[in-house]
């Protein structure tokens, strides 16, 4: 990994910029920030093998914490800066890390471009593989899973996203708004982007003001994020702020057809895909015109076929780490959980979760049906359907008159008796992972409906 990153931080001229906010950072002035935490990572005793939690708020000082610590040979654990202490001491009972790296004062809100960091030495272990990175598993559907990533796998995607057709290269702006401490934001983004020699911009937060002033003010030429953002931007249509733009593709969960329609309406392009896994990395791309449920054909090196239904990627070694499962990968195979096909022309078509189909009084229902439904109502703003013997539907509206009842009826009108939803639960807006998932498992969801509604937010309905 040392070669690696000393390849990326060296392989464009010292006034290239890479990294800009409110200033601008160039390759030269990284490449002197990089030394400068790696020496003061060495002088406490972090080196090759070490293990080292990283819990920092997206931000210069975040990815340049990240780069050193590679560049010195440690194991990088990535923590959301989001979770509460208790949140992330399981995790660290998971992994059992010999550092800690934090930052010494008040978190603010927002991308910042510097913290002040904390290295903390704790009762931990040397790293027992070779893996650069581990992270978890979103937990949106269960119990997070420890995932590492080794060297030769991050080189690969770093790789896959240079020989993708569409990407941004060099010398072009990429709005990131997907976050740095997550799988795409750091390889799709920060890793990418020192290979090919792009600048990446950052927003002072995910409002769309802020993004928009962000894309108006930079000229940048692509954007990145989640489904959110752009749901956010298509909300508050701005086509100056993005007329510079050529490209975008929403990265880390995948975009409703609905949120893909209003941008391309409000904005005169549209979004793209990249799927991918937490435990695989990106997997298959399209920049250009997206027809849904397609996310594009698989990236240059990847082997993937369907098998049962269910979307399969080639793996040369299990992803987890705490512990082995060998429903999810078993004989050189990963399986994904995503249900799909392969079209014709070799796009993949995902149909939805493995976790999305299931049996209510002897009948098949595909909950991304009934949610696709609830989400075509005027007033609904997210949905998450969830069995497996009973369909309960968890609603998102901003509106203070939509009812159960009426939502009800809605259905009645669009699917069959026995797909209809048991219950509806309506909320302001419906709990998320701290990587900005909605959640969709069943107890978390109920626990946050009841937490509202014993509160006595007038959202809950």
């Amino acid at each position: 990994m040392r070669e690696f990153i000393s390849g990326l931080l060296h392989r464009h001229g010292d006034e290239v910029p890479i990294l800009s906010h409110r200033n601008t950072v160039t390759h030269g002035l990284l490449r002197a920030d990089v030394l400068a935490h790696a020496a003061r990572f060495e002088a406490v005793g972090i080196g090759d093998g070490s293990t080292v939690a990283v819990q920092v708020p997206p931000s210069f000082s975040q990815l340049e914490a990240v780069l050193a610590l590679w560049s010195i040979g440690a194991q990088v654990i990535s923590i959301d800066h989001r979770l509460r202490p208790a949140e992330a001491h399981a995790l660290h009972a998971l992994t059992r890390p010999e550092f800690l790296v934090h930052p010494g004062g008040e978190v603010a809100p927002g991308f910042q471009e510097r913290y002040g960091l904390v290295v903390e030495r704790v009762d931990g272990l040397p790293a027992s593989t070779p893996h650069r990175l581990v992270q978890f598993s979103s937990g949106s559907t269960g119990r997070s899973k420890v995932i590492g990533r080794s060297t030769r796998s991050l080189i690969d995607e770093v790789a896959r996203f240079e020989a993708s057709e569409g990407m941004p290269r060099l010398g072009e702006r990429l709005l990131l708004l997907n976050s740095p401490a997550h799988s795409f934001g750091l390889i799709g983004g920060l890793l990418h982007a020192l290979a090919a020699g792009v600048h990446l911009v950052f927003a002072a937060s995910p409002s769309a003001p802020d993004v928009l002033d962000a894309a108006r003010t930079h000229e940048v030429d692509f954007v990145t994020g989640l489904p959110f953002h752009f749901d956010l931007l298509a909300s508050s249509p701005d086509r100056s702020a993005l007329r510079t733009v050529r490209g975008a593709f929403a990265g880390g969960e995948l975009m409703p057809q609905d949120v893909a329609s209003r941008f391309l309406a409000a904005y005169g392009f549209p979004v793209g895909e990249c799927f991918g896994t937490t435990e695989t990395g990106a997997l298959t791309m399209t920049v250009g015109d997206t027809v849904r449920p397609s996310v594009g054909p698989p990236m240059p090196g990847i082997t993937a076929r369907v098998r049962d239904g269910l979307v399969e990627v080639a793996l040369p070694e299990t992803p987890y780490l705490s512990s082995d499962d060998p429903s999810r990968f078993s004989g050189g195979w990963f399986r994904t959980g995503d249900r799909g096909e392969f079209t014709p022309d070799g796009e993949l078509r995902l149909l939805g979760r493995a976790d999305s189909l299931v049996v209510v009084r002897g009948n098949k229902v595909d909950l991304t049906e009934v949610e696709h439904v609830l989400r075509g109502h005027p007033l609904v703003t997210e949905v998450v359907a969830v069995g497996p013997s009973e369909i309960r539907a968890y609603v998102g509206t901003t509106s203070s008159t939509l009812t159960a009842d009426a939502l009800t009826a809605w259905c009645t009108e669009r699917l069959a008796e026995f797909k209809l939803p048991q219950h509806i639960h309506l909320m302001d807006t419906l709990p998320r992972t701290p990587t900005g998932k909605i959640i969709r498992n069943m107890e978390p969801l109920h626990a946050s409906y009841l937490q509202a509604h014993l509160a006595g937010n007038n959202g809950v309905k």
